[in-house]
């Protein structure tokens, strides 16, 4: 069994645009070293690109997974966007499973599949649902399990880092996104994300 950690569950919400102050982004003194380059944090898109858009979000979120191909044909047709994937799970255990579950195949090169295994998986998951999933992306749990057990202090303190980055800068629910120097809390729309990285392009 893959271990399970308690999250308050948030509401999904939205709320006026802010604009991070250069330098430091929060007064508790999140860095954009911190945010953006968290070297446990799965990358996707162009790993060197001049842009990095960063999503925190969780595998049972509606929004998450019908924006999710969306966000993929604007990274991949843009070509020079870093786009950073935090699971942030706010649904509870099903959800905290599911982050463990993918982070632990990312640590044996999994990731891509697994996480793309999940996002195509309508309504709420169980952890069966999950498995099946895997099963399903040619994963093998038994593979999983294994490193789950092997880095689940790293696993748990990226978790824990992604909660904490999403608390501070007072997201409500997922999805939400920093990109460049602003906060955009809740889903964006194919112009609304190609308009976002235009503007962080052009700070």
């Amino acid at each position: 069994m893959l271990t399970r950690r308690t999250i308050v569950r948030a509401a999904i919400g939205a709320a006026a645009l802010s604009t991070l102050a250069p330098g430091r982004l929060l007064a508790q003194g999140l860095t954009p070293q911190e945010v953006f380059f968290d070297i446990d944090a799965p990358v996707l898109g162009n790993p060197k690109g001049d842009v990095t858009v960063v999503e925190f979000f969780d595998y049972q979120c509606p929004y998450c997974k019908k924006n999710h191909p969306v966000m993929k044909k604007v990274v991949e047709r843009d070509g020079n966007v870093r786009l950073v994937m935090k699971d942030w799970p706010v649904f509870g255990e099903a959800s905290v499973y599911a982050s463990q579950a993918v982070l632990a195949a990312a640590a044996i090169g999994k990731y891509q599949p697994a996480m793309e295994a999940l996002m195509t998986l309508p309504g709420r998951l169980t952890e069966e649902d999950v498995q099946r999933a895997f099963k399903g992306a040619g994963i093998s749990m038994k593979d999983v399990i294994a490193s789950v057990n092997k880095n689940s202090d790293r696993i748990g303190a990226l978790l824990d880092r992604n909660y904490q980055q999403a608390l501070a800068f007072n997201f409500a629910g997922t999805p939400s996104f920093v990109i460049g120097k602003t906060l955009y809390p809740g889903a964006l729309d194919k112009a609304g994300l190609i308009a976002a990285i235009a503007k962080a392009r052009k700070a």
